[in-house]
């Protein structure tokens, strides 16, 4: 039986897939071109990951056997809608790691960008380079599911989002272990 939140959940669709876009937006504009020498080096290599992945999740089609549902018009459209926010809140879900992880590498480039000053690297800035990579990869680690759910929660909270249908947390891992392969 449908329960009169249908508005609701289309809007909730709408709020979700506009974080999605800025989000993809702002990985797009991480397009650093590294010298030759340079191209290699682990934050350009995740920034190359990162953009790659992002625009593999912008083109993924939409599961086809989400909008196979029975019921009245009310019904199958509430249905409808609810399958339609747990994909989007995958995706979101999915982009916001790309980009903190995009993130993280930007901070690698301006640290190595600070560290060299415009100088080819070498010996005397190994050991400034080498804390860079480190911290990168421990900023890597540091993304997690939880952390993410967790920020979207408290974002779209203090927003006023109506929140009833949206995904748990290992529910949106199930769509993407199920979807995104």
């Amino acid at each position: 039986m449908a329960d009169g939140f249908n508005e609701a959940r289309a809007l909730r669709v709408v709020e979700i897939m506009r974080d999605f876009q800025s989000l993809q937006h702002r990985i797009a504009e991480y397009s650093p071109n590294p010298p030759a020498e340079e191209y290699f080096e682990e934050g350009y290599q995740v920034l190359r990951q990162c953009r790659a992945e992002a625009a593999a999740v912008l083109a993924a089609p939409f599961p086809l056997d989400l909008t196979q549902v029975s019921g009245g018009s009310g019904e199958q459209e509430k249905r409808q809608l609810q399958r339609i926010i747990i994909d989007a809140s995958a995706r979101r879900f999915q982009v916001k790691k790309i980009y903190l992880r995009a993130v993280a590498a930007v901070r690698w480039l301006n640290t190595r960008n600070a560290i060299l000053q415009g100088e080819p690297a070498n010996q005397g800035h190994a050991a400034q380079l080498q804390q860079a990579n480190h911290t990168l990869r421990n900023e890597l680690a540091a993304i997690s599911d939880a952390r993410i759910i967790n920020d979207f929660r408290n974002t779209d909270t203090q927003n006023g989002y109506w929140l009833q249908d949206d995904p748990s947390r290992s529910a949106i891992l199930e769509w993407i272990r199920t979807y995104s392969e």
